[in-house]
């Protein structure tokens, strides 16, 4: 089953573990996300530094964003995709 409840981005580089981490956790609890590849589009890379962003992975989920491998806020974005 796959949750889509808004536009979620996953903000993402080459090799990085952390965000294999997060991509994985999202599609084992069936939430639906596009991804950003910050190698392959340098904007984004700037666009988030702007927003005060220094680590990856970085998600964005609404009014919601994080950065890092964050399993207890998926399982929000699950829960809150279960109570819709």
């Amino acid at each position: 089953m796959e949750i889509r409840i808004m536009s979620i981005t996953i903000y993402t580089r080459n090799n990085c573990v952390q965000c294999l981490a997060t991509k994985r956790a999202m599609e084992n609890r069936g939430v639906s996300f596009e991804m950003v590849n910050v190698d392959q589009v340098p904007d984004a890379a700037e666009t988030l530094r702007a927003r005060g962003f220094r680590q990856l992975p970085v998600v964005i989920a609404g009014e919601t964003s994080w950065s890092g491998f964050r399993p207890d806020m998926i399982n929000r974005l699950q829960a809150q995709a279960a109570s819709a």
